[in-house]
């Protein structure tokens, strides 16, 4: 069954549609800026695993030496030759648990971002992937990636609160008693809304994570809706540190995908991870 889910998750990001969507995007998040300028030095050499559409492609390839992007789609390398015609750039098709094209110790950084790892299947593909990016890395190289939380239930419990303020300050002079009253009022109505709001997204969420083994044990496989459904591998931050360590890595950061914003496990889509090959 995985194995056919997996080859079922190869054809949604193969089909037209998908390719075309990812290749419109060229954002980073926060977190991926902040853990890319904190750990990854410029003039090194970077493996960009599972690129997609190319989204990490200027920000990465800027700071590196040599830059190489990853997929297994070849829609998708496709369109990333097509974008970036710099001759220094390197895209190849490519399995990301069966990276035996590339050297060993050739590579200083391994960035897996949009949480690509989470799409290989069975285990022990995540596993092979891991071991070969052990075996790419330099001594002292860095793994960046990022994977989905299977506790995540309660979404957009986060608000503008520099929002509130102003609209404070509109009825009367900061650090007054009627601003903070007004602000006090204001925080109560916006904590309302955001948790009548999160927990009627949490609904089919919950109806779809309770009942899973995933869920209750902190790490298995689950299907995602997203693109028509993906069978996607999802880990608390424990079990992920666990599992690198397994392969010598020793942890730098975890990071929730709205870093710097405060999170908690039951309401973090996925994790940053940095870790480095000592």
């Amino acid at each position: 069954m995985p194995l056919r889910k997996e080859a079922a998750n190869l054809e949604v990001y193969s089909a037209q549609e998908v390719v075309a969507h990812f290749a419109k995007l060229s954002y980073l998040t926060a977190c991926e800026r902040f853990l890319f300028d904190t750990y990854l030095r410029r003039g090194t050499a970077i493996l960009d695993l599972g690129v997609g559409g190319g989204r990490t492609t200027p920000y990465l390839s800027e700071m590196a030496s040599r830059y190489v992007g990853v997929d297994y789609s070849e829609e998708m390398i496709r369109v990333c030759r097509d974008k970036f015609r710099a001759a220094r750039l390197q895209f190849e098709v490519a399995d990301a648990a069966d990276l035996s094209s590339f050297a060993d110790a050739s590579f200083d950084a391994v960035v897996f971002s949009f949480n690509g790892l989470d799409y290989l299947a069975p285990d022990e593909k995540r596993e092979q992937c891991l071991g070969e990016c052990y075996r790419l890395l330099r001594q002292g190289g860095v793994l960046i990636f990022s994977s989905h939380n299977p506790r995540s239930l309660f979404l957009d419990l986060q608000w503008d609160r520099e929002r509130l303020r102003t609209l404070a300050a509109k009825v009367s002079q900061e650090g007054s008693f009627l601003f903070n009253l007004t602000l006090g009022m204001l925080t109560c109505g916006r904590l309302a809304l955001a948790v009548v709001r999160s927990f009627v997204k949490a609904i089919p969420r919950a109806c779809r994570r309770l009942p899973t083994a995933a869920f209750w044990k902190g790490d298995g496989f689950l299907m995602d809706p997203a693109n028509g459904g993906l069978l996607t591998h999802c880990a608390v931050p424990d079990r992920v540190v666990a599992e690198l360590a397994n392969f010598n890595f020793r942890l730098l950061a975890v990071l929730p995908e709205d870093h710097p914003r405060r999170s908690h496990l039951y309401g973090t889509r996925w994790f940053y991870y940095a870790f480095s090959k000592d």
